[in-house]
């Protein structure tokens, strides 16, 4: 919420304020400077006004020298009576010895031939030197002009004081024209002082006026509203401000549009990286996560993670301290797996640091190296595996050869059965060799599917035919040995199932399921094979009764090479690559091919295939075809 600015607060007021004060202190100095002015010189005119005339100095002079005292007072008040001047208020005449001569007030006749008591008479009589003063009467509220003049006699080369003369003047016609300019002055003042306001709040409008626009324009851009422009009224310095103004909107909004695309981008980035990214500030908290990072450390938010630090995320408190990662920014092996599935990342560490050296912040980002570790795992394994696997008949034959070298095919009972045993395990190489190529036929992705539209119910039915007929076969040969016996039973659904597959290889992956079956069920054991369609798919299973595979190795059971029960395997003749090559022909089929097992009960094989129901016209032209 904005806030907003009481009037005193306001720019257009202070500078009114300012250019008022600034007018009222001109007309104080100035009025002040003009009073003070007219006051001295109206005072130095009223006191030329009042001084007495040089003959009735002279006069008196005359009469305060003359030795008959009676005659010389005469004389005096024959003076002072002289005197017309209606600005003097009092007249007094004094001799040497302080005593009052003449008296012009209405008690003057009274106090004549006292003696005079103020010190300012004595001062002059003393000193003999005028003396002159502005008093304020409380008595009658008047001001007065007061001046004491010493009289001199000259005789020959000398003067004689012979006395003085005490003048009191009124000075309130002074002071009324004094008071009188003043208030007409400051009648000027206030009604000039009210025009300058006038003036000054026009001004300030006019200067506030573009301020104003341009601090709106301002909060528009600060809220991200780049529209609009502020008015431009002239060439002088706001002129030039709100041109700069509307230079900078723009390249706000040039700068805003540019970083909000740099984000976008950088936000595509990260929510589309296969790695995780971590971004802290420089105390080691989690400012920015993308969502790979949350789904690698099993965090359902970002929020949750925001403001955390980094070391409590990644869970490597016990173990690193901020500083440690500052320092060193080596790479940690994080293993966060759970009970349900296994993961290992890579945590990369690297400075967030300003031109300055000031480090700011840290970056972390994740890798999953658990299909690395996994992978490498399985080539080793791999390489161990195929290693044994050909190892074992290299090693079985070379000691059949070598019994042979030594004599032993000159024995015609036991060198046919070193011959057969050497033949069974070249025929076992051979066979791991072209399964192994066909693995890596189907990783390198050269290998092809050769597909036909095929009568799925008739497939299967054929492949199993055949292992009964190898069932009928063992057993007619089989006269004196002990035969395996078991029987194939057959769930199929009635209606005729047609999907595009790769005959030979389905047939393989048939083949190394049934041949399972039948080396792990028990003496007259069923293999229940059975064909159920969906609206989208065509299942096919098939069941045995055999020993059944532990829960531990389910997840295991279509690796390379994996057997679960090794010597056996090895004694049949498996090479622990035909579910692992059944997987990856099923795959290529966009299929899939699971396995459901309860140890000590036996084992169900199931395959799914992508099924799409064809109209018989199409049938009949694809046979056409």
């Amino acid at each position: 919420m904005k806030k907003r600015l009481r009037i005193f607060q306001s720019i257009h007021f202070k500078i009114a304020l300012v250019f008022v004060l600034l007018l009222l202190l001109a007309f104080q100095i100035v009025g002040a400077v003009f009073v003070q002015r007219l006051k001295s010189e109206n005072l130095k005119a009223f006191k030329q006004r009042v001084e007495l005339t040089p003959y009735v100095d002279n006069s008196l002079i005359t009469s305060l020298s003359l030795a008959n005292s009676d005659k010389g007072d005469q004389r005096i008040n024959s003076a002072l009576t002289g005197i017309n001047n209606q600005n003097i208020s009092d007249v007094q005449v004094v001799d040497a010895k302080g005593n009052i001569r003449g008296e012009t007030s209405a008690n003057g006749h009274a106090i004549v031939g006292q003696k005079n008591t103020d010190s300012r008479v004595k001062r002059v009589l003393y000193s003999g030197r005028s003396f002159s003063e502005t008093t304020f009467n409380r008595a009658d509220n008047k001001h007065y002009y007061i001046s004491i003049t010493p009289l001199f006699s000259s005789s020959g080369n000398s003067n004689t004081l012979v006395g003085a003369v005490y003048l009191r003047a009124d000075l309130e016609s002074v002071y009324d024209s004094i008071d009188g300019v003043t208030l007409i002055f400051a009648t000027a003042a206030i009604v000039a002082t009210v025009i300058g306001m006038g003036l000054a709040i026009l001004i300030s409008r006019a200067i506030t006026r573009p301020i104003d626009e341009m601090k709106k324009q301002t909060a528009k851009i600060a809220d991200g509203n780049y529209s609009g422009h502020v008015h431009v009224y002239g060439n002088d310095e706001l002129g030039e401000l709100a041109q700069a103004v509307n230079n900078l909107s723009v390249r706000v909004e040039e700068s805003r549009e540019q970083s909000e695309s740099e984000r976008r981008r950088l936000d595509s980035v990260l929510t589309h990286m296969s790695d995780g990214v971590l971004a802290t500030d420089r105390r080691g908290n989690i400012t920015i996560i993308n969502d790979m990072a949350a789904e690698f450390l099993n965090i359902s938010s970002d929020y949750q993670a925001k403001g955390s630090s980094i070391l409590d995320v990644l869970g490597i408190r016990e173990d690193y301290t901020l500083r440690d990662l500052l320092e060193n920014q080596d790479t940690i092996v994080l293993d966060t797996s759970d009970q349900e599935h296994g993961q290992v990342l890579n945590a990369y560490f690297s400075l967030i640091q300003r031109e300055s050296g000031f480090i700011s912040g840290l970056v972390c980002v994740l890798h999953d190296i658990t299909e690395q570790q996994k992978i490498d795992r399985d080539r080793k394994q791999f390489v161990s595996n195929v290693s044994h696997e050909l190892r074992t008949p290299l090693t079985s034959m070379r000691s059949y050869i070598e019994a042979l070298s030594d004599g032993a095919w000159q024995d015609p009972e036991v060198a046919p059965t070193f011959l057969k045993v050497t033949q069974d395990e070249t025929d076992r190489m051979i066979r791991m060799i072209n399964d192994l190529l066909s693995l890596s036929r189907m990783d390198s992705g050269t290998a092809k599917l050769d597909l036909e539209l095929v009568n799925l119910n008739e497939l299967f039915t054929y492949i199993l035919n055949r292992f009964d007929m190898m069932i009928k076969t063992d057993q007619n040969d089989a006269q004196t040995e002990q035969v395996k016996r078991y029987s194939i039973k057959r769930e199929f659904t009635k209606r005729e199932v047609w999907t595009e597959i790769d005959p030979d290889k389905f047939i393989q992956v048939i083949d190394n399921i049934m041949n399972n079956a039948i080396k792990y069920s028990p003496d007259g054991g069923v293999i229940t094979c059975r064909l159920v369609d969906t609206h989208q798919h065509v299942i096919l299973s098939i069941a045995d009764q055999g020993l059944g595979i532990p829960k531990k190795d389910l997840n295991r059971i279509f690796d390379r090479f994996f057997r679960v029960d090794k010597a056996r395997s090895r004694a049949q003749g498996g090479t622990g690559l035909g579910l692992a090559i059944s997987r990856e022909v099923i795959e290529m089929h966009h299929g899939r091919i699971w396995v459901e097992s309860v140890e000590g009960k036996g084992s169900t094989f199931y395959i799914s295939l992508p099924y799409e129901e064809y109209g018989e016209e199409e049938l009949w032209n694809e046979d056409q075809g």
